[in-house]
């Protein structure tokens, strides 16, 4: 269970350049609910493009973090990556949490610093492509894992992901449910989110 740090939290909100719409706090308290239960999230957020998932998504990691454990966030393409990298690093400028980006074109140098980083427990927040799935990426306490765009990804790449951790939440998030993400809904694999306005 991540107990909310009520007043980190009111701060990061504060330092937002926008107000959570209603739906935005609707929604994160389902997955506030979730977390600070005893048995591990498994929830799909749904929501056009634009209706701000990500800063959802964020908002949750954060729970994670303040509690001292770990996040990864994987998206299909390195160019969404490399966005969402952008938008959580801008997002948490002068916080003060570290957020690293591993995709297949972060080689070298640059590559070994974040492996040491996860497993060393310095890098809270992980943002990349399908490179988090490979053997060498080792957390020290991952307990969430955002997959983005959840359809692009296998069952077993997903599953992959989470044992990364253990008893990890998972938060899935979609712009375009499929039937069979629906399926899953109906029973009961996952609980579903919807943020409805924009």
């Amino acid at each position: 269970a991540f107990p909310l740090q009520k007043e980190i939290h009111e701060k990061f909100l504060a330092s937002l350049p926008f107000e959570l719409t209603g739906a935005q706090q609707q929604v994160l308290e389902e997955i506030r609910h979730d977390m600070e239960g005893k048995y591990p999230m498994n929830r799909l957020l749904q929501g056009d493009v634009g209706c701000g998932k990500t800063v959802v998504a964020l908002l949750a990691a954060l729970l994670v973090v303040e509690n001292g454990h770990q996040v990864a966030f994987m998206a299909p393409t390195e160019i969404l990556a490399e966005q969402h990298h952008r938008s959580f690093s801008r997002m948490l400028q002068g916080s003060g949490r570290t957020v690293a980006l591993l995709t297949a074109g972060v080689t070298g140098s640059p590559r070994r610093q974040v492996l040491s980083g996860l497993r060393g427990g310095t890098i809270p927040i992980l943002i990349g492509t399908h490179a988090l799935l490979e053997e060498e990426v080792l957390f020290k306490s991952l307990r969430l894992a955002v997959i983005d765009e959840q359809h692009r990804f296998g069952v077993a790449q997903r599953a992959r992901l989470r044992a990364k951790g253990r008893r990890t939440d998972v938060l899935v998030m979609t712009a375009t449910p499929i039937p069979r993400t629906l399926a899953l809904t109906v029973y009961g694999d996952l609980d579903l989110s919807v943020i409805d306005a924009m």
